[in-house]
């Protein structure tokens, strides 16, 4: 795989040096998740699917590149949920979409027995595979004449931490031993009232024995711990289910490295390996294979550092017969990567602040990386289209077409000169809307690529939402890592820009989790003036708060100022440290910013040593509701919301029974979900909305109604 300049250019950006100066190693520390929030709340929620387990056996080709799962791997194809899928945590892809291995358990919490010298820690085991047969178009046996290979794709660290020379990911082949061994004891819930009635008791006491019910295996019991009385319900024990025993054995490994070593040895951020099938032992009706990483964590007490680590991405996983080591392609033409933001500076903006400087807020241009995973060169038409949510303005562009020669051969579409360029480095074809009566409003972005095929078209496409909503944001969302200073007292500064004078109400920050709330310590939020491109003239500070982990995936919790500090132009937003230890603020490796990011601990700020953006985001204009509360506009409308709660329906009623008037739902964040009009008494059909509070401003003839909204489903 050769290393184009566009990939060259961002090896510096992406590649996560830890050599600091040993006199600023205990200023900055940045250091993996202990606790992966969206995977945490996703095992919460999910049921497992009984139904699962009676499916067939896989037929034959097996392939998942990750690209249609989301968190869990897909349920129909492998058998554990260790590995957290997501479009994040690798550098380069083949395409959107992977599975990482950590030391995370499926619950998105550092593992329990987690030690400093390696431990086997994530699984990726797939389900049954039929290797003995062939069944399309009519059933034959399989044997080692068909020449069958297992082909992945690996890549160690991505933007995560490395792994440590003795971790490593390895691959073994399982096949049935012919024994039965135990996989479950399945377990049945009910209702004590029957076991009191046959016993003529009132009540179960703690260390009562407590047998399973008619129906299951009565020789099975619990010894019960709570004081159990009519209507009480129990869980017992049901019956032993029983699985074949896979006797497994080791095929391949990887030693841990860092990216940047790995792509020194490789000359390449994924590395494909090719596994060829030779042991007549697994062609059996099921056959099973599976990933494992080895991890190893700090010896150290410090919970901070006893985090995330030795991450591992896997893509592209392909098991089919008439293949051979040559058989390294894929009739595909992929984006790698996440889809850009439009705006120069930020991911994000107050749609007031974008409206002030539309044209210097806008990114002139913009990279996608464009794959052609063929073995053969394709002839490609790029596109994208933008609309606006909940409006009629929209906009598009055409790169036209373009030849794409092989990734393997030429890397990404060469952004440099010609026709690449309006594919890989295409021009952002208009400014945003500029609706002058909306507080906020997003744009979806779709990017599509495709060939000119005449049938069998092949066609991929990426999407975004462009957001501007009442905060300023330089992340993506997604934190790999964990920020943090010392020792107490540390000051920590982030610069933003504002386009017109407005009103910053208060800030959002993303806090990892971390073993034992072990971060929960007291800190300020202050803002500071400029001065000359740094943190000047303090002039505010709301004193001893401390983390905040919201209930939402990836949620940010918002500390509201107590009062409205008036800014214009550059100004500054952190917190100081009141006691030591890592704070651990979310830290977006993928979007590099540090140029922004200053922090203070002996009486001199300096610029950050890491590649990255804090998920830091003040909030400006009108606060979570967005829209002032006028007293004037709440005596003339009189309106009348109800039911509230409200489900599917609402009405309105205003002063003036035949007004029509438009009104707008917000959810907590200050995002708009639903935007209408209405006239007076009306029954109004709401979207399909979440259960929980949202705020509603009504506007009737430039009168403003804002009140809180709460949705029951």
């Amino acid at each position: 795989m050769k290393m184009t300049n566009c990939s060259s250019k961002m090896l510096g950006l992406l590649i996560f040096t830890f050599l600091i100066s040993v006199s600023l190693k205990a200023q900055e520390i940045v250091t993996g998740l202990q606790m992966n929030k969206i995977v945490s709340d996703e095992y919460n929620s999910a049921t497992k699917l009984k139904s699962i387990d009676l499916l067939p056996a896989i037929q034959l080709p097996f392939f998942d590149d990750f690209s249609k799962s989301n968190i869990y791997p897909d349920a129909l194809k492998w058998e554990d949920r260790n590995v957290f899928v997501n479009r994040d945590f690798a550098v380069f892809p083949p395409n959107t979409g992977v599975a990482t291995f950590d030391v995370l358990d499926p619950a998105g919490a550092v593992y329990a027995d987690a030690v400093s010298v390696p431990f086997v820690a994530d699984y990726l085991t797939s389900r049954s595979i039929r290797l003995d047969s062939l069944f399309n178009p009519t059933p034959v046996s399989l044997s080692l004449a068909d020449s069958v290979y297992l082909s992945f794709y690996y890549q160690p660290q991505g933007r995560a931490d490395k792994p440590e020379l003795s971790d490593s990911l390895v691959l073994q082949f399982g096949y049935p031993s012919g024994n039965m061994v135990l996989d479950y004891i399945d377990s049945v819930t009910v209702l004590v009232d029957t076991y009191l009635l046959e016993n003529g008791i009132e009540y179960i006491y703690p260390f009562d024995t407590i047998f399973s019910p008619a129906g299951c295996n009565q020789s099975l019991y619990i010894i019960n711990f709570n004081t159990l009385t009519w209507g009480d319900s129990v869980t017992l024990p049901c019956d032993s289910v029983m699985k074949a025993e896979i006797v497994w054995e080791s095929v391949w490994n990887a030693e841990g490295a860092s990216l940047e070593e790995f792509y020194q040895a490789k000359g390449k951020y994924f590395e494909q390996v090719m596994v060829s099938i030779t042991d007549e032992k697994f062609f059996t009706s099921a056959f099973q294979f599976r990933f494992f990483n080895y991890g190893s964590i700090a010896d150290i007490i410090i919970p901070s550092k006893r985090s995330n680590v030795d991450q591992w991405n896997l893509d592209f996983v392909y098991l089919n017969y008439d293949r051979s080591r040559h058989d390294t392609s894929f009739r595909m033409l992929s984006f790698s990567e996440r889809a850009p933001s439009f705006l120069k500076r930020y991911e994000s903006m107050p749609y007031r602040q974008y409206r002030g400087d539309p044209t210097n807020a806008t990114s002139p241009d913009f990279k996608v990386f464009l794959t052609n995973l063929d073995n053969i060169e394709h002839n490609t038409k790029y596109r994208y289209k933008v609309r606006q949510v909940e409006g009629s303005f929209g906009f598009g562009y055409d790169g036209g077409s373009c030849n794409l020669p092989p990734f393997y051969t030429f890397g990404f579409q060469n952004c440099e000169t010609g026709c690449g360029a309006a594919h890989a480095c295409p021009r952002v074809n208009s400014l945003f809307a500029l609706n002058f009566d909306r507080d906020t409003t997003s744009f979806v972005i779709t990017h599509f690529i495709s060939d000119s095929s005449g049938s069998n078209i092949l066609v991929d496409s990426i999407r975004y939402t462009q957001g501007f909503y009442n905060y300023f944001a330089y992340d993506d969302g997604t934190p790999e890592l964990g920020y943090g200073l010392e020792p107490a007292g540390g000051l920590l500064a982030y610069q933003f820009k504002m386009t017109l004078p407005d009103t910053l109400r208060g800030v959002q920050i993303y806090f990892n989790q971390t073993l034992n709330n072990a971060n929960e310590n007291y800190f300020d939020i202050v803002v500071w003036k400029d001065n000359n491109g740094k943190p000047g003239e303090e002039i505010y500070r709301k004193k001893r708060q401390k983390p905040v982990w919201s209930d939402q995936l990836y949620g940010f919790h918002q500390y509201s100022f107590d009062e409205n500090i008036v800014i214009n132009g550059v100004f500054y937003v952190g917190i100081m440290q009141e006691q030591s230890g890592s704070l651990n603020i979310g830290y977006d490796v993928a979007k590099n910013n540090q140029e922004y990011i200053f922090f203070n601990v002996d009486g001199v700020w300096r610029t950050s040593q890491y590649e990255g953006s804090l998920m830091i985001r003040p909030v400006v204009g009108s606060g979570m509701v967005i829209g002032i509360e006028d007293q004037e506009s709440v005596a003339i409308l009189a309106p009348l919301v109800y039911p509230n709660p409200a489900g599917n329906h609402l009405q309105i009623d205003l002063k003036d029974k035949n007004k029509q008037a438009s009104a707008i739902i917000f959810d907590l964040s200050g995002r708009m979900v639903s935007a209408f009009s209405f006239r007076s008494g009306e029954v109004i059909t709401l979207p399909s909305l979440t259960t929980g509070m949202y705020f509603l401003r009504i506007e009737s003839e430039g009168h403003i109604f804002s009140s809180k909204l709460m949705i029951t489903q």
